[in-house]
């Protein structure tokens, strides 16, 4: 399949690659259907990815694994909430959180509170709300990752 994408240009994205989002994602219901790219431009080892939308052009997100700045993150999650995915296998699921990067880049943050969780083997993922205050809406990373350089 064939993309334009706002990022990216036009890229080809093999059909073996759509991640089905059966109900949309929070606040976009009818955004069912994304793909995972990173930017080949920049170091492969990036921790960020981005998750285009298949359906609407301009709307990409930048995601990332929680594990990466958060690295006790393990959410509980309610058995129902992630029926519409199936089966989930340990080495087949992939949790990953928005990054909100602001001007001051000194603010920027993950979501830890509503991840998305892919079955890898199904190709099928839901966003799911954490009810914790453990994990916060706005988590700063900046700090987090100017250690790792």
């Amino acid at each position: 399949m064939k993309v334009t994408t706002r990022v990216f240009g036009d890229i080809d994205i093999e059909d073996e690659k759509i991640i089905h989002f059966q109900g949309g994602i929070v606040g976009f219901p009818d955004l069912t259907d994304f793909a995972l790219i990173h930017d080949a431009e920049k170091d492969g080892d990036s921790p960020i990815r981005w998750m285009q939308s298949l359906q609407e052009p301009n709307f990409a997100m930048p995601v990332m694994d929680p594990l990466a700045v958060c690295p006790d993150y393990n959410p509980v999650v309610e058995d129902e909430l992630l029926r519409p995915i199936g089966e989930i296998h340990p080495d087949s699921v992939l949790v990953l959180v928005t990054l909100t990067v602001p001007k001051n880049i000194k603010e920027m943050s993950v979501n830890l509170q509503a991840p998305f969780v892919i079955n890898a083997d199904e190709k099928k993922a839901c966003q799911i709300i954490v009810d914790s205050d453990k994990y916060p809406v706005r988590f700063p990373i900046y700090d987090i990752i100017k250690k790792e350089d």
